[in-house]
């Protein structure tokens, strides 16, 4: 049987013969040869690795090489890989021998596989979607997480013999993260083992209820399904169909989930099994024998229509093919009926792998062509179509990448991100303080871009901080905006003592700060706002020589200026006011024809009005109001440009402009009685007089000039003794 005479154990070569004669029927002489090969070749390698251990080795690579060809149905490369890479992984076989006897399609698929061994899943139980796409990102081959599944089925079949305390974790393990990938697969059978074993190993009371209840019942079972299926056998005998019918238990596990979800018993729960017809029929015959023999079941029994499911038209997502119905039998309970062809119950039992067989015969390509649609399934998200995608290549590369932290806890990230990026991922704080990383135990700087399954650990100093430059070594919105953040943070601090520093600054060189300066000099610098300009002056990109520069050539600026337009300049101004009368500016007839000094059109002030002046950029001083509309505003911004001022006794004969508002009845000759009024009073210079009419109502306006505010009131006193008037006052024109 082999060339080389090495010891073999009785039990080895029994594994060994199960796994030819599973082989023999699904692989041609070639790769016969080859299997046996890859078989002498382990064998010698782990008899002469460690003695002790040479027969567990070999019997578990021939026991997980029986699961990739029966249970999943892989091919001859898919059935070696899993019977070398352990020894491969142990260095026992060198990879060059590994490649010269079994070709590169091995060697790639043991490489990948000895990387996934590697990933620590301790953290993982409760991230299964993450751990699904970890694995596809790290295999370039689907294979490959095939032989991965059934290494971890014969991890959990021999799981007894081993600590309590490692039975609940590799169970935990295998429920979250390895059903869930054999279920996408549509390897139902072994999903369903490796539950009933998860629930073994972490629920043993309620596994073994479960079980012995079902062996309790199994003989009354057995007959009332031999009751149910006589009828259904001779009307499938009746039209000639060649099948076989079966009975499938519901899963330990199964039965439990129905049993939480519903809160019913065991023996209230209605579908524990299921009747399966598998009928022998060609490809072009197979779908019309299905409907045929789901006629004659139908016919036999009620169905259920809300239970009727036709995967048979519209395969699932994972290639199964099926004829579903739920019937009403003796009894009063219902029964589920599976009806498919021996390729569909093939398919459904190992899954997609099963296609590979079934296509092969037509097209050369169709394995590579599987290995694509296979691939497609477990890249989509569990809401995808029932129908697989056609075309015939497939992008493999995910735009996601899987990091682990210290601790093991699972991490994604986008492809392309960096070691900044992690680190703000894991904490703004971590990601403020990072300095660099250990990944993979080598030191790598913040920009080093990350690949799937690196270990990373980040280091971080107390005296680190955000660099403006850091936005280029990050892709995350999540990084890009904490570091925005943070440098934002670090700018308003650097402001508040830039501020400070300009206001000390100014104190010196005796200038007021006001909005208007502030303005000027963030306008000069082509700046967007004051927190710019004060943080550029604290990290010195702007000094205050240049601010003193800019100031002294806008002040010749403005000198210049109001000696054009005949102004002389407020710094000769306020010594003059304040040589005449020290703190109060008086005003008088001649201050009032110095054009350094006006009245203000926002409120013409006339003797009288309590008053102020204040003292403008480019007007010189103007006179306000106390009740002017803007003196509350100028009095509060701008005190240090505000001077107290009074009427002198002597105006002289100066008159002073007024406005005055008149509203009333519109009635005949209203506009004569207001003209003579104004007339008769000699005293009275009239501007205008402006009269709207409104039905029966009027409202109007009279410019004039008065001589005082006794004078205006007087006036405004007469005019509302003219029949009509209404109401008059004095009008500011703002």
């Amino acid at each position: 049987m082999l060339k080389e005479k090495v010891f073999i154990s009785y039990q080895v070569v029994k594994e060994y013969r199960k796994l030819l004669q599973n082989c023999r029927e699904s692989i041609n002489s070639i790769d016969l040869a080859k299997l046996r090969q890859a078989f002498t070749t382990v064998n010698s390698a782990c008899l002469l690795q460690n003695q002790q251990l040479y027969e567990p080795r070999i019997i578990q690579a021939l026991q997980i090489a029986q699961i990739v060809s029966d249970d999943i149905g892989l091919g001859t490369d898919s059935i070696i890989c899993a019977l070398v890479y352990n020894s491969l992984e142990i260095e026992s076989i060198d990879k060059s021998k590994v490649k010269d006897l079994f070709g590169d399609q091995v060697l790639l698929l043991s490489e990948e596989l000895i990387k996934l061994s590697k990933i620590d899943t301790n953290n993982q139980i409760t991230q299964a979607e993450n751990f699904r796409k970890l694995l596809l990102s790290l295999t370039s081959d689907i294979r490959v997480i095939l032989v991965k599944l059934a290494e971890r089925l014969f991890v959990m079949r021999s799981l007894d013999f081993e600590e309590r305390e490692i039975q609940e974790k590799v169970a935990i393990e295998t429920f979250n993260l390895y059903a869930p990938i054999a279920h996408r697969f549509g390897l139902y059978q072994i999903k369903s083992e490796l539950e009933d074993l998860a629930m073994k190993f972490t629920n043993r009371v309620v596994y073994d209820f479960i079980t012995k209840q079902l062996q309790d019942t199994a003989a009354k079972r057995n007959k009332f399904i031999r009751e149910i299926i006589s009828p259904i056998k001779s009307g499938l005998d009746s039209h000639s169909l060649s099948y076989v019918i079966k009975n499938r238990m519901k899963s330990v596990y199964s039965i439990w989930n129905k049993m939480q979800k519903k809160n019913v018993e065991l023996e209230e729960v209605y579908d524990l099994f299921a009747i399966r017809i598998i009928l022998n029929s060609s490809s072009e015959n197979e779908k019309p024998d299905c409907w045929r023999a789901f006629s004659i079941v139908t016919s036999l029994y009620q169905p259920n229509p809300e239970r009727m499911r036709d995967w048979i038209s519209i395969p699932k997502s994972n290639g199964y093919e099926s004829l579903h119905t739920t019937i009403l039998v003796p009894g009063n309970k219902w029964v589920e009926v599976q009806i498919r062809s021996n390729r569909m119950d093939e398919i459904a039992e190992k899954g997609l792998a099963a296609h590979w067989k079934y296509k092969s015969a037509k097209s050369s390509d169709s394995f590579d062509h599987w290995l694509n649609n296979m691939r497609e399934v477990i890249e989509l998200p569990d809401t995808t179509s029932n129908k697989l995608n056609d075309k015939d290549g497939l992008d493999l590369k995910l735009n996601e990448i899987f990091v682990f932290t210290p601790k093991g806890d699972l991490r994604k990230l986008p492809n392309g991100s960096t070691v900044l990026d992690f680190a703000y991922d894991i904490h703004s704080d971590i990601g403020n303080k990072c300095t660099g990383a250990r990944v993979n135990s080598k030191n790598v700087p913040i920009r080093h871009v990350l690949n799937n399954g690196d270990k990373v650990e980040i280091l971080t100093s107390k005296n680190q901080s955000p660099k403006s430059d850091w936005l280029d070594y990050v892709i995350t919105g999540k990084a890009k905006s904490k570091i925005k953040i943070a440098l934002q943070d670090e700018k308003l601090i650097e402001a508040e003592n830039g501020k400070e520093t300009f206001k000390r600054r100014m104190r010196n060189w005796k200038i007021p700060v006001d909005d208007l300066l502030v303005s000027k000099i963030i306008k000069h610098f082509k700046l967007k706002n004051s927190t710019d300009f004060y943080s550029m002056l604290a990290s010195e990109k702007i000094n205050m020589l240049e601010i003193k520069s800019f100031l002294a050539s806008t002040e010749k600026k403005e000198i210049k200026s109001a000696e054009k337009i005949g102004e002389v300049p407020l710094e000769k101004i306020i010594p003059a006011i304040a040589e005449k009368s020290e703190d109060i500016l008086i005003i008088d007839e001649k201050i009032l024809n110095n054009i350094e000094y006006k009245l203000a059109r926002c409120c013409n002030p006339i003797p009288g009005d309590d008053i102020f002046g204040f003292v403008t950029i480019n007007e010189g001083i103007k006179i306000h109001r106390f009740n002017c509309p803007n003196a509350a505003q100028l009095l509060k911004r701008f005190e240090y440009r505000v001077l107290k001022a009074s009427w002198s006794g002597t105006i002289g004969h100066t008159s002073f402009q007024a406005t005055i508002r008149l509203t009333g009845d519109n009635e005949i000759g209203i506009l004569s009685k207001i003209s003579d009024i104004i007339v008769k009073d000699n005293r009275v210079n009239l501007r205008s007089i402006n009269i709207d009419n409104n039905e029966n109502q009027f409202d109007g306006t009279i410019k004039l000039f008065v001589k005082d505010v006794s004078h205006l009131e007087m006036l405004i006193h007469k005019l509302l003794k003219v029949k009509g008037i209404k109401n008059a006052q004095r009008y500011d024109l703002v």
